[in-house]
């Protein structure tokens, strides 16, 4: 058997990236990374500079540095969507080479809902495929969250 003319396996891997976005999506990707989970890269992306502190996440995003000054989005989603839009070039070098992303978020506070869809958005606009899990929040929580 020639073997020189066979593709090496591991060439044939796509590069998958989960994007934990805000408080409910740096939950999930802490969960995921200490359950073990192999074969992706984690990112968290949040607007508070002290959850990002907490994540066990090696690649990390402030979002919106300028706008939030690291103190969160205050539950607001124009907020976090404005953050995420101010660091969308850092969010897309972070996304470099990758296939398919993950972007994972809990509706209902301001990071999450704001930012993840512009996160979505620009991935697949730059032809990631792009696939988002999100919470909804649970109906006790009230209708300012829903």
């Amino acid at each position: 058997m020639n073997t020189a003319t066979r593709p090496v396996i591991s060439e044939m891997r796509p590069k998958i990236t989960v994007v934990g976005v805000g408080g409910g999506g740096g939950n999930a990707v802490n969960n995921m990374i200490v359950e073990g989970l192999q074969g992706a890269e984690f990112i968290v992306a949040n607007t508070d500079a002290q959850a990002l502190a907490m994540s066990k996440a090696t690649r990390l995003i402030q979002l919106g540095a300028h706008i939030t000054e690291g103190l969160g989005a205050g539950s607001l989603p124009e907020v976090g969507r404005a953050a995420a839009v101010e660091s969308i070039d850092e969010i897309m070098d972070h996304l470099a080479g990758t296939h398919m992303c993950f972007v994972t978020a809990g509706m209902g506070g301001g990071t999450g809902t704001g930012a993840a869809p512009v996160i979505a958005q620009a991935a697949r606009a730059a032809g990631i495929l792009t696939v988002a899990v999100v919470t909804k929040p649970f109906v006790f929580e009230g209708r300012r969250r829903m």
